[in-house]
Protein backbone atom coordinates (compact mmCIF):
# COMPACT_ATOMS: atom_id res chain seq x y z
CA UNK A 1 0.00 0.00 0.00
CA UNK A 2 2.68 2.45 -1.10
CA UNK A 3 3.12 5.17 -3.71
CA UNK A 4 6.33 5.29 -5.71
CA UNK A 5 7.49 8.33 -7.69
CA UNK A 6 10.50 8.23 -10.01
CA UNK A 7 12.27 11.59 -10.06
CA UNK A 8 12.93 13.11 -13.50
CA UNK A 9 14.87 16.26 -12.53
CA UNK A 10 16.48 17.67 -9.41
CA UNK A 11 13.65 18.59 -7.06
CA UNK A 12 12.93 18.79 -3.33
CA UNK A 13 10.87 16.11 -1.61
CA UNK A 14 8.47 18.83 -0.52
CA UNK A 15 7.84 19.85 -4.14
CA UNK A 16 7.15 16.27 -5.15
CA UNK A 17 4.63 15.80 -2.35
CA UNK A 18 2.90 19.14 -2.87
CA UNK A 19 3.02 19.59 -6.65
CA UNK A 20 3.38 16.12 -8.19
CA UNK A 21 1.38 14.03 -5.73
CA UNK A 22 -0.86 16.88 -4.45
CA UNK A 23 -0.60 15.77 -0.84
CA UNK A 24 -2.13 18.19 1.66
CA UNK A 25 -0.03 19.88 4.33
CA UNK A 26 -1.96 18.02 7.02
CA UNK A 27 -1.23 14.61 5.52
CA UNK A 28 2.36 15.60 4.74
CA UNK A 29 2.96 16.43 8.40
CA UNK A 30 1.46 13.10 9.42
CA UNK A 31 3.73 11.24 6.97
CA UNK A 32 6.78 13.03 8.35
CA UNK A 33 5.77 12.19 11.92
CA UNK A 34 5.29 8.50 11.00
CA UNK A 35 8.60 8.41 9.06
CA UNK A 36 6.65 7.33 5.99
CA UNK A 37 8.63 9.25 3.33
CA UNK A 38 11.55 7.31 1.86
CA UNK A 39 14.21 8.27 -0.67
CA UNK A 40 15.80 5.20 -2.26
CA UNK A 41 14.64 3.17 0.74
CA UNK A 42 15.84 5.52 3.52
CA UNK A 43 13.72 7.86 5.65
CA UNK A 44 14.10 11.55 4.76
CA UNK A 45 12.37 14.79 5.62
CA UNK A 46 10.75 17.02 3.02
CA UNK A 47 13.73 19.42 2.78
CA UNK A 48 15.87 16.72 1.16
CA UNK A 49 16.77 17.22 -2.51
CA UNK A 50 16.17 14.30 -4.88
CA UNK A 51 17.95 13.81 -8.20
CA UNK A 52 16.96 12.23 -11.52
CA UNK A 53 16.28 8.47 -11.30
CA UNK A 54 15.82 8.60 -7.50
CA UNK A 55 12.77 6.75 -6.15
CA UNK A 56 10.54 8.46 -3.59
CA UNK A 57 8.29 6.08 -1.69
CA UNK A 58 5.28 7.13 0.37
CA UNK A 59 4.33 4.41 2.87
CA UNK A 60 0.56 4.32 3.42
CA UNK A 61 0.13 1.10 5.39
CA UNK A 62 0.79 2.48 8.87
CA UNK A 63 -1.68 1.10 11.43
CA UNK A 64 -4.47 3.40 12.63
CA UNK A 65 -6.74 3.24 15.67
CA UNK A 66 -10.28 2.36 14.55
CA UNK A 67 -11.47 1.10 17.93
CA UNK A 68 -14.16 3.83 18.10
CA UNK A 69 -16.37 1.65 15.87
CA UNK A 70 -17.81 -1.63 17.14
CA UNK A 71 -17.30 -4.52 14.69
CA UNK A 72 -20.52 -6.23 13.58
CA UNK A 73 -20.65 -9.19 11.23
CA UNK A 74 -22.61 -8.40 8.07
CA UNK A 75 -23.18 -9.96 4.68
CA UNK A 76 -21.42 -7.27 2.65
CA UNK A 77 -22.15 -7.08 -1.07
CA UNK A 78 -18.64 -6.16 -2.27
CA UNK A 79 -18.74 -4.71 -5.80
CA UNK A 80 -15.03 -3.84 -6.04
CA UNK A 81 -11.95 -4.13 -3.85
CA UNK A 82 -8.22 -3.61 -4.13
CA UNK A 83 -5.58 -2.62 -1.58
CA UNK A 84 -6.70 1.02 -1.71
CA UNK A 85 -10.48 0.93 -2.28
CA UNK A 86 -13.61 -0.93 -1.20
CA UNK A 87 -17.02 -0.47 -2.87
CA UNK A 88 -20.19 -1.86 -1.27
CA UNK A 89 -23.70 -2.19 -2.67
CA UNK A 90 -25.62 -1.00 0.40
CA UNK A 91 -29.18 -2.25 0.98
CA UNK A 92 -31.86 0.25 1.93
CA UNK A 93 -32.45 0.54 5.68
CA UNK A 94 -28.78 0.57 6.69
CA UNK A 95 -27.06 3.76 7.85
CA UNK A 96 -23.51 4.49 6.73
CA UNK A 97 -22.25 5.89 10.05
CA UNK A 98 -22.86 4.72 13.62
CA UNK A 99 -25.25 6.91 15.61
CA UNK A 100 -27.36 6.71 18.75
CA UNK A 101 -30.05 4.85 16.77
CA UNK A 102 -27.58 2.74 14.77
CA UNK A 103 -24.66 2.30 17.13
CA UNK A 104 -23.81 -1.27 16.09
CA UNK A 105 -25.74 -1.89 12.86
CA UNK A 106 -24.39 0.74 10.45
CA UNK A 107 -22.42 -0.11 7.32
CA UNK A 108 -19.29 1.22 9.04
CA UNK A 109 -19.75 -1.42 11.76
CA UNK A 110 -19.82 -4.08 9.06
CA UNK A 111 -16.72 -2.63 7.37
CA UNK A 112 -14.91 -2.60 10.74
CA UNK A 113 -15.66 -6.33 11.20
CA UNK A 114 -14.41 -7.01 7.67
CA UNK A 115 -11.24 -4.98 8.21
CA UNK A 116 -10.59 -6.94 11.41
CA UNK A 117 -11.02 -10.20 9.49
CA UNK A 118 -8.45 -9.25 6.83
CA UNK A 119 -6.08 -7.68 9.39
CA UNK A 120 -6.44 -4.12 8.10
CA UNK A 121 -5.99 -1.60 10.91
CA UNK A 122 -7.35 1.47 9.16
CA UNK A 123 -10.00 4.07 9.88
CA UNK A 124 -13.36 3.76 8.11
CA UNK A 125 -13.37 6.39 5.34
CA UNK A 126 -16.56 6.59 3.22
CA UNK A 127 -16.06 8.76 0.13
CA UNK A 128 -19.73 9.26 -0.67
CA UNK A 129 -22.78 9.22 1.55
CA UNK A 130 -26.30 8.07 0.79
CA UNK A 131 -29.39 8.22 2.99
CA UNK A 132 -30.50 5.42 5.30
CA UNK A 133 -33.29 4.34 2.94
CA UNK A 134 -31.37 4.87 -0.30
CA UNK A 135 -29.70 1.77 -1.72
CA UNK A 136 -26.58 1.38 -3.82
CA UNK A 137 -22.89 2.10 -4.14
CA UNK A 138 -20.85 3.41 -1.23
CA UNK A 139 -17.10 3.78 -1.78
CA UNK A 140 -14.53 3.52 1.03
CA UNK A 141 -10.87 4.58 0.91
CA UNK A 142 -8.40 2.37 2.76
CA UNK A 143 -5.94 5.21 3.35
CA UNK A 144 -5.92 8.96 3.75
CA UNK A 145 -4.09 9.73 0.50
CA UNK A 146 -6.74 7.94 -1.59
CA UNK A 147 -9.48 9.67 0.38
CA UNK A 148 -7.98 13.10 -0.32
CA UNK A 149 -7.53 12.33 -4.01
CA UNK A 150 -11.12 11.17 -4.51
CA UNK A 151 -12.55 14.16 -2.65
CA UNK A 152 -10.53 16.43 -4.98
CA UNK A 153 -11.99 14.56 -7.95
CA UNK A 154 -15.47 15.23 -6.57
CA UNK A 155 -14.70 18.92 -6.10
CA UNK A 156 -13.30 19.11 -9.64
CA UNK A 157 -16.31 17.22 -11.07
CA UNK A 158 -14.15 14.32 -12.27
CA UNK A 159 -15.90 11.85 -9.96
CA UNK A 160 -19.33 11.11 -11.50
CA UNK A 161 -22.27 9.65 -9.56
CA UNK A 162 -25.35 8.30 -11.34
CA UNK A 163 -28.61 7.40 -9.58
CA UNK A 164 -31.77 5.64 -10.66
CA UNK A 165 -35.01 7.01 -9.23
CA UNK A 166 -38.70 6.30 -9.67
CA UNK A 167 -40.74 9.49 -9.49
CA UNK A 168 -44.44 10.21 -9.35
CA UNK A 169 -46.08 11.14 -12.67
CA UNK A 170 -44.56 11.81 -16.08
CA UNK A 171 -42.11 14.67 -16.51
CA UNK A 172 -42.85 17.48 -18.97
CA UNK A 173 -39.25 17.45 -20.24
CA UNK A 174 -37.76 14.02 -20.89
CA UNK A 175 -34.26 15.30 -20.11
CA UNK A 176 -32.88 18.42 -18.51
CA UNK A 177 -31.18 20.07 -15.58
CA UNK A 178 -32.60 21.17 -12.24
CA UNK A 179 -30.53 24.05 -10.90
CA UNK A 180 -32.06 25.15 -7.60
CA UNK A 181 -30.24 25.98 -4.33
CA UNK A 182 -30.95 23.83 -1.29
CA UNK A 183 -31.00 24.86 2.38
CA UNK A 184 -32.08 23.29 5.65
CA UNK A 185 -35.79 23.89 6.23
CA UNK A 186 -36.36 26.31 9.09
CA UNK A 187 -37.33 24.50 12.27
CA UNK A 188 -36.15 21.07 11.05
CA UNK A 189 -32.86 19.26 11.55
CA UNK A 190 -33.66 16.77 8.77
CA UNK A 191 -35.78 18.32 6.05
CA UNK A 192 -34.32 20.41 3.23
CA UNK A 193 -36.01 22.86 0.88
CA UNK A 194 -35.38 25.07 -2.13
CA UNK A 195 -34.12 28.45 -0.88
CA UNK A 196 -32.38 31.21 -2.82
CA UNK A 197 -30.00 31.66 0.12
CA UNK A 198 -29.09 27.97 0.09
CA UNK A 199 -26.14 26.11 -1.43
CA UNK A 200 -25.94 25.65 -5.19
CA UNK A 201 -27.41 22.31 -6.25
CA UNK A 202 -27.47 20.91 -9.79
CA UNK A 203 -29.07 17.66 -10.95
CA UNK A 204 -29.01 16.44 -14.56
CA UNK A 205 -31.69 13.91 -15.48
CA UNK A 206 -33.02 11.74 -18.28
CA UNK A 207 -36.29 9.81 -18.40
CA UNK A 208 -35.57 6.14 -19.11
CA UNK A 209 -39.13 4.79 -19.18
CA UNK A 210 -42.63 6.04 -18.40
CA UNK A 211 -45.48 4.13 -16.78
CA UNK A 212 -49.12 5.04 -16.09
CA UNK A 213 -48.47 7.17 -13.04
CA UNK A 214 -44.71 7.14 -12.49
CA UNK A 215 -41.40 7.30 -14.36
CA UNK A 216 -37.96 5.71 -14.12
CA UNK A 217 -35.27 8.35 -14.42
CA UNK A 218 -31.47 8.52 -14.45
CA UNK A 219 -29.88 11.32 -12.44
CA UNK A 220 -26.30 12.57 -12.58
CA UNK A 221 -25.29 14.81 -9.71
CA UNK A 222 -23.11 17.82 -10.40
CA UNK A 223 -23.26 18.72 -6.70
CA UNK A 224 -23.91 16.53 -3.67
CA UNK A 225 -26.27 18.30 -1.29
CA UNK A 226 -28.19 16.43 1.40
CA UNK A 227 -31.43 14.98 -0.07
CA UNK A 228 -30.62 16.70 -3.38
CA UNK A 229 -32.49 14.37 -5.75
CA UNK A 230 -35.42 14.04 -3.38
CA UNK A 231 -35.77 17.81 -2.92
CA UNK A 232 -35.25 18.67 -6.59
CA UNK A 233 -37.91 16.31 -7.93
CA UNK A 234 -40.41 17.29 -5.27
CA UNK A 235 -39.74 20.90 -6.29
CA UNK A 236 -40.70 20.27 -9.95
CA UNK A 237 -43.81 18.35 -8.93
CA UNK A 238 -42.50 14.79 -9.41
CA UNK A 239 -41.49 13.55 -5.95
CA UNK A 240 -39.91 10.13 -5.50
CA UNK A 241 -42.20 7.19 -4.84
CA UNK A 242 -42.12 6.13 -1.21
CA UNK A 243 -40.53 9.36 -0.01
CA UNK A 244 -42.74 10.19 2.96
CA UNK A 245 -40.67 13.27 3.79
CA UNK A 246 -41.17 15.03 0.45
CA UNK A 247 -44.08 13.13 -1.14
CA UNK A 248 -47.52 13.49 0.48
CA UNK A 249 -49.34 11.25 -2.02
CA UNK A 250 -50.46 8.13 -0.15
CA UNK A 251 -51.38 6.41 -3.43
CA UNK A 252 -47.88 6.62 -4.90
CA UNK A 253 -46.22 5.83 -1.58
CA UNK A 254 -48.10 2.54 -1.31
CA UNK A 255 -46.01 1.10 -4.16
CA UNK A 256 -42.74 0.94 -2.20
CA UNK A 257 -41.95 1.34 1.50
CA UNK A 258 -38.92 3.65 1.12
CA UNK A 259 -37.79 6.36 -1.28
CA UNK A 260 -37.24 4.76 -4.70
CA UNK A 261 -33.64 5.86 -5.10
CA UNK A 262 -30.58 3.77 -5.94
CA UNK A 263 -26.92 4.81 -6.22
CA UNK A 264 -26.36 2.98 -9.48
CA UNK A 265 -23.00 3.97 -10.98
CA UNK A 266 -19.67 5.62 -10.07
CA UNK A 267 -16.92 6.73 -12.44
CA UNK A 268 -13.57 8.08 -11.28
CA UNK A 269 -9.82 7.89 -11.82
CA UNK A 270 -7.99 5.46 -9.56
CA UNK A 271 -5.71 7.63 -7.38
CA UNK A 272 -2.79 5.19 -7.56
CA UNK A 273 -2.71 3.52 -10.99
CA UNK A 274 -4.63 6.34 -12.78
CA UNK A 275 -6.94 3.88 -14.54
CA UNK A 276 -10.56 4.88 -15.13
CA UNK A 277 -12.85 2.93 -12.79
CA UNK A 278 -16.53 2.40 -13.57
CA UNK A 279 -18.62 0.60 -10.95
CA UNK A 280 -22.28 -0.42 -11.15
CA UNK A 281 -24.67 -1.88 -8.58
CA UNK A 282 -27.70 -3.90 -9.66
CA UNK A 283 -31.05 -2.29 -8.92
CA UNK A 284 -32.71 -3.88 -5.84
CA UNK A 285 -35.84 -6.03 -5.99
CA UNK A 286 -38.24 -3.50 -4.45
CA UNK A 287 -37.50 -1.05 -7.30
CA UNK A 288 -37.06 -3.74 -9.96
CA UNK A 289 -40.61 -5.05 -9.46
CA UNK A 290 -41.98 -1.61 -10.40
CA UNK A 291 -40.17 -1.45 -13.72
Amino acid sequence: MNIEYKVKDTISINQVLSEKLEISTRLKNKLIKNKSILLNGSFVDTRTIANAEDIITIVLDSDEDNSNIIPTKMNLDIVYEDEHLLAINKPAGIAIHPSILHFTDSLSNGIKYYFDEIGLKKKIRPINRIDLNTSGLVLFAKNEYVQESLIKQMNNKIFKKTYLAIVFGNLKSKSGTIDAPIARKQGSIIERCIDLSGQKAVTHYEVIKEYNNYSLIKCILETGRTHQIRVHFAYIGNPLLGDTLYNTSSNSNSLIDRQALHSYKMEFIHPINKNKICLEAEIPEDMKKLI
